[in-house]
């Protein structure tokens, strides 16, 4: 088993979720994050007065899934989240030694 972390632009989440729909993945997770990379950040104006935004928000995709799904999985969110821009996010493979379905005791790819 594999762990996809994804992190894209807030305004992509949708259509990362139905492009991971689409192929299979029949459960994931959501996170609101912050962060930055080659963007660095900008500078906003607010009532007048700039200040620097050092953190952009961002969205922490989390998906677990066999081997046998990890490239279609890792073409659809590329195909969803690309915008041509920086600042389109990174993505990170994990392994997964066990995983483990609390309500029924099912481990391994039946837990998933």
């Amino acid at each position: 088993m594999k762990q996809i972390a994804a992190i894209i632009k807030p305004f992509k989440l949708d259509e990362v979720r139905e492009a991971l729909a689409d192929v299979g993945v029949s459960g994931l997770t959501v996170t609101e994050v912050k962060g930055f990379g080659r963007q660095k950040g900008h500078t906003e104006l607010y009532r007048g007065a700039e200040y620097v935004v050092d953190f952009l928000p961002k969205i922490k995709i989390e998906v677990v899934l066999p081997e046998t799904m990890l490239e279609t999985a890792i073409d659809a969110i590329i195909k969803a989240a690309f915008t041509g821009k920086i600042g389109d996010g990174k993505i990170f493979v994990m392994p997964v030694e066990q995983a483990i379905r609390i309500r029924t005791g099912e481990s391994g790819a039946d837990a998933l």
